[in-house]
């Protein structure tokens, strides 16, 4: 079925009013960003979010694009398909993202590749989970049918973040329709592997997410309903909890523009999706550290500044035939710098 994004206005009008009543913590001095997302940096990117930010600009763009609904295993699944001739492409978005992460790969790529680009469910306008077990294993199986369904025997898949994990996962599913893999920000953990110390270098991010960025996922891989409250009642907390993410705790302010963190913040406040995104931690908590089989696809890996990703640790697990390091960018690639995504996904797949 066709779809459309149409937000009323009085939806729009409500979040006005709790951004403008919002009630503000105090902060210590000289805090800044060691105990959490610093206050005149939400302030500064809340009265944006009050008195300039345009939600009607980013629907526009995303209704440029043809977007569909489905239903795949009892859940509503929304997603964008461009349709032509070429080979496809399935490209998978992590948390707290959307199909729309990719807007600005969309045109580009579509020169190359037939798009699918799903929104995972619990998220955005696939709208909140209905069920428990929504975790990665059951997200690929939804992801093959949709393929299927779609009348598309063998197809690319590109994943990050989450994608990361789904991407892999439906590999091993469908080995036969996967015809490429390719993953930015995959990690995969040493098992006493002797290290140069570049690679010692590269995984020193664990450490500092072990110390300092693992609270939110603790949190949400427990007891993401308790937090569901407090994100899905106040815009500026649910801003706050990602946030984080975008202003790479600190260190990176600004990376991202307030604009297109403005674009997924919305997306989830009005789509009330903060508490069913934070569900998929916990629906995938028996994912994590798993032993995996070896995957056959042929993988592209493209790393991105403080990723953790180490060629030879991901090589036990996956047929690396393409590695790309790039000295910009970050987590959230699609949303920074496109134009080397596109590049690395071009390059990798013109190979297969």
């Amino acid at each position: 079925m066709d779809f459309r994004a149409e937000v009323p206005q009085t939806e729009l009008d409500e979040l006005q009013r709790r951004l403008g009543a919002a009630r503000w913590p105090d902060q210590l001095p000289e805090a800044d960003w060691s105990y959490g997302v610093e206050r005149d940096r939400l302030k500064e990117i809340t009265e944006y979010w009050r008195t300039s930010y345009d939600w009607r600009r980013f629907e526009d763009r995303l209704n440029a694009h043809p977007q569909y609904v489905t239903e795949i295993d009892g859940q509503r699944v929304q997603y964008i398909h461009t349709k032509s001739s070429r080979p496809p492409l399935l490209l998978l978005h992590g948390w707290p993202g959307a199909s729309s992460d990719f807007l600005e790969l969309i045109e580009p790529l579509a020169e190359d590749f037939d798009l699918v680009i799903p929104t995972m469910p619990g998220f955005g306008f696939s709208g909140p989970t209905t069920a428990t077990g929504w975790g990665v294993d059951r997200i690929a199986r939804a992801w093959a049918t949709l393929m299927e369904q779609l009348g598309y025997e063998r197809y690319g898949v590109h994943g990050y973040d989450w994608g990361a994990r789904i991407g892999p996962a439906l590999a091993r599913l469908a080995p036969e329709r996967v015809v490429g893999l390719h993953l930015d920000g995959y990690l995969a953990f040493p098992q006493g592997e002797e290290l140069t110390e570049a690679e010692q270098q590269r995984l020193s991010g664990l450490d500092r997410w072990q110390a300092e960025r693992s609270g939110y996922a603790s949190i949400q891989g427990t007891r993401p309903q308790t937090l569901a409250y407090a994100l899905v009642d106040s815009p500026v907390g649910q801003l706050a909890w990602n946030l984080e993410w975008y202003d790479d705790y600190g260190h990176r302010i600004g990376a991202i523009s307030n604009d297109k963190i403005l674009d997924t913040v919305t997306l989830t406040w009005l789509t009330g999706t903060a508490g069913s995104q934070a569900r998929l931690y916990r629906e995938s908590q028996s994912s994590w550290g798993a032993e995996v089989t070896h995957c056959p696809v042929p993988t592209g890996l493209a790393v991105f500044p403080n990723d953790s990703t180490v060629r030879k640790l991901v090589e036990r697990e996956f047929d690396v035939v393409h590695y790309t390091e790039f000295d910009r960018g970050g987590h959230f690639a699609a949303l920074e710098v496109p134009d080397l995504v596109i590049e690395d996904l071009r390059a990798f797949f013109g190979k297969l």
